[in-house]
């Protein structure tokens, strides 16, 4: 019978492992919340033109699709849904904030479904690809909601499409950087 080895908590070698893991994953989550807020509340600028709505176009989604490739799927929902989430609710947004609460959650699982943790450049295209179409779909229904108006939400699908191919422009390169440095 194999011995169980302890810790000085008295916590087996397993639960310690199992418990640091838990930690780190917590941490990485709320710091790539955070990135994501930020990169969404401080880098950004509004261009009318570029949608019905006043066309804010931010970098907010870099951090999301680098959370979602180096850290999967439950960190890419948790930094979409509450990093632009919390974003709408601060910043005069608010009756935004379930539908980007849901949508950016939804390209953040998506993207790290699409893309994998080990994901070349070919596969973190392909996710970039997949993630403008759930934020052109998803922002679509959600102006039809809230305008009541099927043809208005059209104006927002440019500013939607440069808003994410610029940040996968930014991530897909610092993605495949990261994961070399983090494989070694």
């Amino acid at each position: 019978m194999a011995k169980e080895t302890t810790t000085a908590a008295g916590m087996n070698v397993a639960e310690t492992e199992t418990s640091h893991s838990k930690t780190i994953e917590i941490t990485m989550a709320a710091l790539f919340i955070a990135l994501t807020y930020v990169a969404t509340a401080f880098i950004n600028v509004r261009i009318p033109f570029l949608a019905a709505n006043g066309g804010l176009i931010h970098l907010g989604n870099i951090p999301l699709f680098v959370a979602a490739a180096i850290y999967g799927k439950r960190t890419g929902a948790l930094a979409g849904a509450f990093g632009m989430g919390l974003f709408d609710l601060t910043s005069g947004w608010v009756s935004w904030a379930p539908f980007t609460f849901v949508i950016c959650g939804l390209i953040g699982f998506a993207f790290a479904a699409v893309a994998g943790k080990k994901a070349g450049k070919g596969r973190l295209i392909l996710a970039v690809f997949v993630a403008a179409i759930i934020k052109v779909v998803g922002y679509y229904i959600a102006e039809i909601i809230l305008y009541g108006n099927f043809v208005a939400p059209v104006t927002s699908i440019p500013g939607n499409l440069v808003q994410i191919f610029v940040a996968g422009l930014i991530a897909v390169p610092v993605i495949l950087v990261l994961q070399k440095v983090l494989h070694n």
